[in-house]
């Protein structure tokens, strides 16, 4: 009977071809040069940047003072691939830096659209706005994006499953942040006070009071987040790794495609060219309220939002449908947390700074529609699983929040 054992020349080989393996180093990319920089930063969003022409034209329209409806769609089309470009300069640089500097990079950079829009209509007394794209900016992303995650998801995969622990983290915090929007708003009832009522620009100075020592404590509370995020805890937050995904080749995307200066460069001209749209876009919102008859308080809330979180809306939808639900999930929630927890207590603060007290007593109604929104969100993610129903159910309830601040606008006219 034949022997069927391998040589020992095959075993060798077998042997040489592991250690070959073993001391073979992983394929790198090759590092960023100024030409890769630059031809990235003109194709990688290219769908985006065809967008960019839009952007002397807006510019154009509010030096010249054309019509305000031309001025606001103009620069709002402008904005959403300024905004696509600060997205990536970000993300490039916090891949250099760090995860501590990324976090602060991305915390000042990652909201900066909804930072400008917010201090330049401070500067113009248009507190309704304000508080109105916070409060849309918290429900577009709980329910218009992470809808469409669901949705999208949904249809590309059967199966939707994401890190329960992750998810459970950040809507808890969330809900705890929103709690610091419910107090300012209870103790203006319970004192008498019109809660919300800033057409009147009445605010009872208690009010006032509550809400900058409660924006303080919001700042701190985020302070912690990133602590616990990044340092105690980052293990929840780790991207769930499978040794038999078929994608673990994508891990080669986390390399940079930037080189330092381009991003910075992309970075800072992005945001100055935001700011000069931004002030346009700001200055015709009264204008184009009164000429098609929609209420500030429905611009601030459904429009506006769409700007600010036009690129992290694209980054979580694609991820869905690839199936990273937990970026997705992190995506939508994450923006939410920031915007509660850093944003809305940063602009309380440069209100006070400047001047333009920015109360936190949202009305009642908003209080009620937030409250049912976290409820609804928490009770979706509990079980870590999701299919398209549950995103075309959340798109159906940021349909009726629509229709429901069209006609409130209406009836505060």
């Amino acid at each position: 009977m034949p022997d069927e054992r391998p040589s020992d020349s095959a075993n060798a080989l077998v042997l040489d071809t592991e250690s070959q393996q073993q001391l073979t180093p992983p394929r790198r990319h090759a590092p960023p040069t100024l030409a890769s920089s630059l031809r990235v930063v003109a194709v990688h969003n290219l769908y985006f940047n065809l967008l960019l022409v839009f952007v002397p034209l807006g510019i154009v329209a509010g030096v010249l003072k054309w019509d305000d409806t031309v001025v606001f769609v103009l620069n709002f089309l402008a904005i959403v691939p300024l905004a696509k470009m600060l997205d990536l300069a970000t993300d490039e640089l916090s891949k250099v830096v760090g995860q501590s500097i990324g976090a602060l990079i991305n915390a000042s950079f990652g909201n900066a659209v909804e930072l400008i829009i917010g201090i330049l209509a401070l500067s113009r007394g248009l507190i309704l706005v304000v508080q109105s794209s916070l409060l849309g900016s918290i429900l577009s992303n709980l329910l218009f994006v992470l809808g469409f995650c669901f949705l999208v998801g949904g249809i590309y995969n059967k199966h939707l499953k994401f890190s329960v622990h992750a998810a459970n983290t950040a809507a808890t915090l969330l809900a705890v942040a929103v709690f610091g929007f419910l107090v300012p708003a209870a103790f203006s009832i319970s004192i008498g006070d019109s809660a919300g009522n800033t057409k009147e620009k009445v605010v009872d100075p208690r009010v006032i009071n509550v809400s900058h020592g409660t924006s303080v404590i919001l700042l701190m509370a985020y302070i912690a987040f990133l602590c616990f995020q990044l340092f105690t805890h980052p293990h929840l937050y780790a991207p769930p790794t499978d040794p038999n995904d078929s994608n673990a080749e994508d891990e080669e995307e986390e390399a940079s495609i930037l080189t330092v200066p381009v991003a910075i460069g992309v970075l800072l001209a992005s945001a100055v060219i935001i700011a000069f749209c931004a002030e346009y876009l700001v200055g015709s919102i009264e204008g184009l309220s009164a000429k098609l008859h929609i209420s500030e308080t429905f611009i601030g809330l459904i429009i506006l939002p769409i700007v600010g979180n036009a690129a992290e809306h694209v980054t979580a939808i694609f991820a869905s449908a690839r199936g990273k639900m937990d970026l997705a999930i992190g995506v939508s929630l994450g923006s939410s947390m920031q915007i509660a927890l850093f944003v809305a207590p940063l602009l309380v603060i440069v209100g006070w700074g400047i001047g333009t007290p920015l109360p936190l007593n949202f009305p009642i109604f908003d209080t009620a529609v937030l409250f049912v929104t976290i409820m609804v969100t928490n009770h979706l993610i509990n079980d870590g699983e999701s299919n398209w129903l549950e995103g075309f159910m959340l798109l159906m309830c940021y349909l009726i929040v629509a229709v429901a601040y069209y006609y409130l606008g209406e009836v505060e006219k």
